[in-house]
């Protein structure tokens, strides 16, 4: 049997590497896991209550694009967030952003520009979902790093012309999953301006907007609104998996311009799945609520204090601005990985897998991800116990 030949370049998926790296070998001591990006803060107490009184709905048919009552939820938390309004025909409810950040790509990037093959634009080490969406959608991916030299942050201005022309979707995460920068206010109007320039849309992935440590991230929706973008230009991505510590959810949504969240809406309505109305229920109240979610950061700026403290003075070392993840620096991350497990019991990410082969360098080689989201006594046992390992 044949098999489509479009994903036949695409490498394992993260962590089936990481078992295959790790998992024959012993841990050297009690397992602390700190890889994947899966919040570990207590659940708000209204999740609960709210499923019980709503159990009924998971006997009829959720609506496709969100109940009337989450998207006015949601429209009032981006005007409390951002200070714009953001109408409800603008709106699509989501099972979380990767379900998202995929089908937009098939609903918006047209098969073609200029008579040639589309390009996706992707920062390099990025979220791989962006990966199968633009294959998916006939697009040709082009990974732009995202190193330290330039902030984290890919710069797009610098790519030829000839691709920026070609280009139809650009996918940006801030803050950044794995290094944590945040993009300025100068930063989206630079690249919302070369998006008008050249002709394509921007897949702005915020699912990390409410953890940060001194300042909220600026949002794409605000800045666009201030320098008067077109709308159609702008999707912003957001979840409530970790602003909400509910991971298991699997609720977000997407805003946009109105064309383009129709188109979105329509594919959803042929191929997607809504989700149900017990899970809608709970997230009408997740995006009303601001209490647990300041909580929630405090639990964090906690984790941040002590993990600064911890690696204070190692060469190369940065704290992130925002998000939950460390990206340390190391001679090659797999060797450091394996390193660790074995001697230590800690399990972090290879920054390689995160990452991809692109003119002859893999930007994510020399690092390792490290995921601050256990409960902090244990954070501090496996970071303490990584610095020891690998820069003691």
């Amino acid at each position: 049997m044949a098999f489509p030949e479009r994903f036949s370049n695409l490498p394992d998926y993260a962590f089936p590497r990481l078992r295959k790296l790790l998992d024959s070998h012993a841990p050297g001591a009690d397992p602390i896991a700190m890889t994947i990006g899966e919040p570990r803060h207590p659940m708000p107490d209204f999740v609960a209550p709210i499923l019980a009184a709503s159990v009924a709905e998971f006997g009829v048919y959720p609506p496709n694009d969100g109940t009337p009552d989450l998207l006015a939820a949601i429209s009032g938390w981006i005007t409390r967030r951002y200070g714009v309004t953001v109408s409800q025909d603008r709106l699509m409810v989501l099972n979380g952003t990767r379900e998202g950040l995929f089908n937009a790509a098939v609903a918006i990037a047209p098969e073609e520009k200029r008579s040639k093959k589309p390009v996706v634009l992707i920062p390099n080490p990025f979220y791989q979902v962006y990966t199968v969406a633009a294959v998916t959608a006939g697009a040709e991916p082009v990974y732009v790093p995202a190193t330290a030299s330039s902030g984290h942050l890919p710069d797009y201005a610098s790519l030829p012309t000839e691709i920026l022309d070609r280009t139809t979707v650009a996918y940006l995460c801030s803050p950044a999953n794995p290094q944590g920068a945040v993009a300025s206010r100068a930063y989206w109007a630079e690249l919302l301006a070369l998006a008008e320039k050249h002709d394509f849309v921007i897949f702005a992935d915020e699912c990390y907007c409410e953890i940060w440590r001194n300042a909220p991230p600026p949002g794409i929706l605000d800045v666009a609104a201030d320098v008067g973008a077109d709308p159609e230009r702008v999707f912003s991505f957001h979840s409530l998996s970790k602003r909400s510590n509910l991971p298991g959810l699997r609720s977000g949504f997407v805003a946009g311009g109105v064309k383009g969240i129709a188109q979105i809406r329509k594919l959803r309505a042929f191929a997607g799945a809504p989700v149900p109305l017990p899970l809608q229920r709970v997230s009408e109240a997740a995006w009303r609520d601001e209490a647990h979610v300041i909580a929630n950061q405090a639990l964090y700026h906690e984790k941040f204090i002590a993990a600064e403290a911890i690696f204070s003075g190692l060469q190369g070392f940065a704290m992130p601005e925002g998000g939950f993840f460390l990206w340390l620096p190391v001679e090659d991350g797999e060797a450091a990985a394996l390193k660790l497990w074995r001697s230590t019991g800690v399990r972090v990410l290879p920054g390689a897998y995160l990452s991809r082969d692109a003119m002859g360098v893999n930007p994510g080689s020399n690092y390792i991800r490290v995921a601050l989201v256990a409960p902090k006594e244990e954070m501090q046992q496996g970071l303490i116990k990584l610095r020891d390992c690998l820069y003691g």
